[in-house]
Parts: structure tokens; C-alpha cells; sequence
């Protein structure tokens, strides 16, 4: 059992995901309370796959993201730096090109890709700004990223009530249904020290994106974040 710490060594996030990688879907669907599934939705229309497009899928785990992006007719790669998630999605979906990669040096050449995404992966990257701009660099211009994170219940109620679910709701459901309980803690935690909407807008335009701007989902319990190429 592996739990990583805030300050996010690769190889401890990586260990930690090798290890909650046989029910990390079903573990999501749980605690999420079958919103995971919505989310997934809404970040395949925010993408707009469309016929031979090349899609870049980061902190893509077992390829569950990945496939509507197929399924439109795009060239999707799904990328993780967690050998565990890969093996796992490979005997799912042998079919599919799983690469590993980190997203802070990524193993693609300049402008390979159309579209970049990460579902709930960037805040898990230890260099975030460094992650941004390799998405940037490897997206041809014109083309477009989006990022689903969790971010900030935009009503203050709900943000209190949101917040004492994940510290204090969230680890006993975890150990109910995930092989690697003590994982969703850190998962927990880290989701508390992520930057509110504006702030992650603000650091993709730092990294070099156009056009961002983002939208709320669940009253702001996820949000996602979109930009150009120029």
C-alpha cells in the first residue's frame, strides 16, 4: 500500500497508482456518486474528436477516457507514467497504443497532435506550468487542449459541505471499495490544495495557451479548462 505526499515525487505518485490500478474505475464511479461517468461525457464534447484527428489522452490510466475519442473516429493515444495503469488498460483494450510517458517531458515530437486532454491527472504532476507548456508544445497550432480537474464549489454552503465530505466521508468509502485506501487520502488532500478556477486559467495562459476560459460542473466541484494553440 503506497500513499504519496503533497509535494508529489513522481515515483511515489506513480507506486500509488500501480496500486489502485485493478478497481480505480469502479473506486471512481463510488465516490463519486456516479458523476465520474457525466464528467467523462462532458469532456469528450468539450474535445470534439473528430474523424482522423490526433488526440493525446494524459494521465489517461486504463484507456476508459480514451475510448469516446475512438469511438468519433480520432487517433487516440492514452499516456500514464503508472506502469500499472497501463498493464491494466492493455488487457482491457489490447488494441490500443498505451504509452508511458511523463507529462513534464513528453515522448512526442513538436505539433504531433490536434487536441490534448487530462482527466484529473494535472494536479497530480509535480511540475504543473512545465506540464502545461509540454502539452503546448506538442499540439500543432490551431489545436486544443482541455483539462478536467476538481477545482472549487462556487456556493459556500455547499464548498463547506463538499469539503468535509472529502476529509471525512471519502477515506471510509475508500476502504471499503479500493484496494489502496490510504491513496484516496492523499487524493482528498491534494484536491484541497489545488488552484481555484481562475487561478489554473491564469496558469494556462502563462504557459503559452489563447482563448482559455473555463466552465463549472457539479457547482464547481470539477471544472473544465480550455485553450488554443495559437
Amino acid at each position: 500500500m503506497t500513499r504519496a505526499s503533497l509535494d508529489k515525487q513522481p515515483h511515489e505518485v506513480a507506486a500509488m497508482f500501480d496500486d489502485v490500478a485493478a478497481r480505480y474505475d469502479i473506486t471512481n464511479d463510488v465516490l463519486s456518486l456516479g458523476q465520474a461517468r457525466l464528467w467523462r461525457r462532458a469532456v469528450a464534447r468539450a474535445v470534439d474528436a473528430r474523424p482522423g484527428e490526433r488526440v493525446l489522452d494524459l494521465a489517461a490510466g486504463t484507456g476508459t477516457s480514451s475510448q469516446p475519442f475512438v469511438e468519433e473516429g480520432a487517433y487516440a493515444v492514452p499516456c500514464d507514467f503508472s506502469l500499472g495503469m497501463l498493464a491494466e488498460g492493455k488487457k482491457r483494450l489490447p488494441w490500443m497504443p498505451f504509452t508511458a510517458g511523463d507529462a513534464t517531458r513528453l515522448p512526442f515530437r513538436d505539433g504531433a497532435f490536434d487536441a490534448v486532454t487530462i482527466s484529473f491527472g494535472l494536479r497530480n504532476v509535480q511540475d504543473t506550468d512545465a506540464a502545461l507548456r509540454e502539452m503546448l508544445r506538442v499540439t500543432a497550432p490551431g489545436g486544443r487542449v482541455v483539462i478536467c480537474e476538481f477545482s472549487h464549489p462556487t456556493w459556500a454552503p455547499f464548498r463547506t459541505v463538499y469539503s468535509e465530505y472529502l476529509m471525512r466521508a471519502l477515506p471510509p468509502v475508500a476502504r471499503a471499495v479500493s484496494s489502496s485506501p490510504d491513496a484516496y487520502v492523499y487524493l482528498a488532500e491534494s484536491i484541497r490544495e489545488w488552484p481555484d478556477q481562475p487561478g489554473l486559467a491564469g496558469r494556462l495562459q502563462k504557459a503559452g495557451w489563447a482563448k482559455v476560459a473555463w466552465r463549472n460542473l457539479t457547482g464547481g466541484v470539477v471544472a473544465l479548462h480550455r485553450g488554443v494553440r495559437p
